[in-house]
């Protein structure tokens, strides 16, 4: 319908899986070279999750475009089966003669493991990849195990790619499924796209279906990441709509305001500064009728005789009151105003002064600020978040913002407490609100944090170390309900991985069963130690 309208082939925001379309932000580009490594490398049992929309399936279709030659591929797009129908369909995908006994799951195991033997002689190698893997019954994950152990004694026959929601990472911590989990040797978690990311992912959308004009304009950019979070699905659906709103308005740009409209429209919400219409609405009816009837009735004058017809009454003038003259309200100006003031600058000043905040003087000609805070027994973490995972973190952090005109400014973020965010600008302190950093800040930060022992590297089943005794003990001492003991083992055992896995669910991380960088300085936050700076102000 608006295509022709502005210059576009074909509908840009189509929530079809269509590879030509795939944009690869930093996260995309990541979990398509694990999977295509992994492809490559026959590297065993691989796990790829993330949540709704966030473009798992074209994902996979762009894998689909990329398999080498000498590859057979079985895809399962509707888990929903039986263990029966689980094996049925992975023959008829691979056209594989199905045997006289379908019911039978040995007799279509042993069909399946004739075929892949036939192949593996043949030079040939099979990958097996299911859609929606979070929908796999109990019985069917059990018997997605045992198909792992098709093998030569060298290698293994099949090789397996789940695709799935989060909800598989929770079903496969649970014990009874615990052998399956243990096999998976390549995870990756698709996070949304930031909000600079989303911009570009509209501008290559717009490109891929011919678009020759800005259409979106910067801030209805902004509009679009702030109502769909960076998913791209929402984001479709979202940008799709707003097309169709400026094309009903003979509008050749899309302002903030549409894409707001459209979110609404999406989300079925009415527009926040139209909830109260209907009731003021209702109160204004009331109000009209019953003036109405009291100019019908009320103020009617009644009949009376002559003589009792009431004499004037005067009423003594009053006294003129003097009103209070209003006090003028000096506006701070905004965020985005002040930046727009300064010119735009990375990197040094900012790290000077939050490693100031951790009493580390900073030395212009003894390296770069991380070798400085390196050199102090501390270290240094550069990574994307939200602002929900830099309350959990609870440490002051550089955060990258950009101004209206598209200059970045590294600033310290050094408290935040409810709506209220402190940052350190230009040597100042300056208090502005946790929505004006929202809508200027892309994701991007960097902060300092104390690792234990002095050692940032991530822990994992298997390590062992002094290391592994400071988890143990403080994930003991942040759970007293638990019934296991701190103990000092130092290795990482099932039992700790347990624990570790129980600690991110109730802290909403990724569930994975890593002590990372980020999960361990949670930890040191929810520890209390004395002696490190806190972004609550603690």
């Amino acid at each position: 319908m608006y295509t022709k309208f502005f210059g576009l082939n074909e509908k840009p925001f189509s929530i079809t899986p269509d590879p030509r379309y795939l944009f690869m932000s930093e996260r995309h580009s990541e979990g398509l070279a694990h999977l295509v490594y992994g492809v490559k490398e026959s590297s065993g049992f691989i796990q790829l999750t993330g949540e709704v929309g966030t473009g798992k399936t074209t994902l996979v279709r762009t894998l689909l475009t990329r398999i080498p030659k000498g590859v057979d591929v079985a895809l399962v797009l509707n888990p929903q089966l039986s263990a029966t129908e689980f094996l049925t369909a992975i023959c008829e995908e691979l056209k594989i003669t199905l045997p006289e006994e379908r019911a039978s799951s040995k007799a279509l195991v042993d069909a399946l493991n004739k075929h892949l033997l036939e192949s593996h002689a043949a030079g040939r190698r099979t990958i097996l990849i299911i859609d929606e893997a979070q929908n796999l019954a109990t019985d069917v994950l059990e018997q997605v195990r045992l198909l792992t152990n098709l093998e030569t004694a060298k290698q293994k026959l099949l090789q397996i790619i789940l695709i799935a929601q989060p909800e598989l990472r929770d079903k496969l911590s649970q014990t009874n499924l615990r052998q399956l989990a243990q096999r998976v040797t390549g995870r990756y978690h698709l996070e949304p796209l930031s909000r600079e990311e989303t911009a570009q992912y509209i501008d290559h959308r717009m490109k891929v279906a011919g678009g020759l004009t800005e259409v979106f304009e910067e801030r209805a950019k902004r509009e679009v990441y702030k109502q769909s979070g960076g998913v791209p699905r929402l984001i479709n659906v979202i940008c799709d709509r707003a097309l169709l709103g400026a094309f009903s308005k003979e509008s050749r740009t899309v302002d903030a305001a549409l894409a707001r409209e459209a979110a609404n429209e999406v989300s079925g919400e009415r527009p926040k500064q139209h909830r109260w219409l209907l009731p003021a609405v209702g109160l204004l009816t009331v109000a009209v009728v019953a003036g109405g009837l009291w100019a019908l009735f009320g103020s009617r004058p009644q009949a009376t005789a002559p003589s009792e017809v009431a004499a004037p009454v005067e009423v003594a003038p009053q006294e003129a009151t003097e009103q209070p003259e209003p006090v003028a309200v000096e506006e701070r100006p905004s965020l985005d105003a002040q930046l727009m003031g300064l010119p735009g600058r990375a990197g040094a000043d900012a790290m000077q002064a939050l490693m100031a905040l951790w009493g580390i003087e900073y030395d212009s000609s003894a390296g770069d600020a991380c070798s400085q805070v390196e050199a102090a027994g501390l270290s240094c973490l550069r990574q994307r978040g939200s602002l929900s995972m830099l309350r959990k973190l609870d440490r002051p952090v550089v955060l990258r913002l950009t101004d209206s005109d598209g200059r970045k400014h590294d600033l310290v973020l050094a408290s935040m407490r409810d709506d209220d965010v402190e940052l350190i600008m230009d040597g100042s302190r300056v208090t502005t609100s946790v929505d004006e950093i929202a809508d200027l800040w892309f994701g991007l930060y960097q902060l300092i944090w104390h690792p234990p022992n002095g050692d940032p590297s991530v822990l994992r089943r298997g390590v062992q170390g002094p290391k592994v005794v400071w988890l143990r003990q403080s994930l003991a001492a942040l759970d007293p309900n638990s019934s296991v003991a701190p103990g000092d083992s130092p290795l990482f055992d099932g039992e700790l991985e347990q624990q570790l896995l129980d600690f991110q669910r109730r802290n909403r991380l990724d569930t994975d069963g890593l002590a990372g960088q980020q999960t361990q300085i949670i930890i040191n936050s929810q520890l209390g130690l004395d002696g490190r700076p806190r972004l609550s102000g603690g």
